[in-house]
């Protein structure tokens, strides 16, 4: 299946830039019923509604959102020749239910959303979400926002931006790493990438990579503050909050996430709605991609799926 995402967009003259995680593993699971309705909450480069789509035809529905236009573009090309219809939207997944209900669509039968980011948005120099390359320090994934990164650094005061890194981070570093950002600052705003990630590096007295770690040691920083520009969990609690009504019985809900904050808001929400007989939780514990996926999609490494089904 992922070599069949490849090998349609080198016919189609791109490069692939993003490899749909656990997809392979995500069609197994999932069949949409005869003129079924799916949701991908997060469109992203239209990798996982491909492989689906080419199984739907004219009478099927894919519902795609995202808040990266640039990704909406790349969706929009992948999937132009699928025989089922397609709908892309400029929308946060926050508003799943009423963006799909414009459509003239009152119920679903699958919901999608991989929370990830694409290597594609890294390397973007107008995302500044990336620490090994300097870029502006932006991190808005969808730039109708007002507040970036470089807002936060350089105008909340210690105490908030300790608390910040800590509760999004999960960093207990956070302390330390507020105090040397506030001290830098007094020298002149910080403004890029590179230079946040040198003083978060020299907050812990680690030149790149701390010896016990196998992540940078700006990574829980930088994870911190984009979670809070687009505010991510809050987001993902309203989408949650939205699925039970949206999905038809029998439906679907599937979350890819890649960090314990998601992963735990998915758990429990799948957990309480099983208890009041709304899901069936069909993942007790989430799935993970094999060696042979991380070996191929290093981005699969720390994903883990979890799907659940309307009763």
């Amino acid at each position: 299946m992922i070599n069949d995402i490849r090998d349609t967009i080198e016919v189609n003259g791109s490069i692939v830039e993003h490899i749909p995680v656990l997809a392979e593993t995500l069609a197994e699971q999932i069949k949409l019923p005869p003129d079924g309705v799916m949701v991908d909450a997060t469109i992203g480069q239209g990798g996982h509604s491909y492989l689906f789509g080419k199984t739907l035809g004219p009478k099927e529905v894919i519902v795609g959102l995202d808040v990266d236009t640039n990704a909406i573009r790349k969706a929009q090309f992948l999937l132009k020749d699928l025989s089922c219809k397609v709908i892309l939207l400029h929308s946060n997944f926050s508003r799943i239910s009423e963006q799909v209900q414009e459509q003239g669509i009152n119920k679903v039968d699958f919901i999608l959303a991989d929370l990830g980011l694409c290597s594609a948005q890294l390397a973007d120099s107008r995302m500044g979400l990336s620490f090994l390359h300097d870029m502006p320090l932006d991190m808005r994934i969808d730039k109708r926002l007002k507040r970036t990164a470089a807002d936060i650094v350089n105008k909340a005061d210690e105490k908030s931006l300790a608390d910040l890194i800590y509760k999004f981070g999960e960093d207990r570093a956070s302390r330390r790493i507020a105090r040397f950002i506030v001290r830098e600052r007094e020298s002149g705003p910080i403004t890029t990438t590179v230079q946040l990630a040198k003083i978060v590096c020299k907050a812990l007295g680690k030149a790149r990579r701390g010896r016990k770690s196998k992540i940078h040691p700006a990574t829980r920083t930088f994870q911190a503050l984009r979670i809070a520009v687009n505010d991510e969990l809050e987001n993902l609690k309203r989408l949650l909050a939205s699925a039970p009504e949206l999905l038809n019985d029998n439906g679907y809900i599937a979350v890819i996430s890649y960090h314990s904050l998601e992963d735990r808001l998915v758990k429990n929400d799948f957990r309480q709605n099983g208890k009041d007989s709304i899901y069936r939780v069909i993942t007790k514990k989430p799935i993970v991609a094999t060696r042979q996926e991380i070996a191929e999609n290093r981005r699969a490494r720390s994903a883990k799926l979890r799907i659940a089904q309307k009763q």
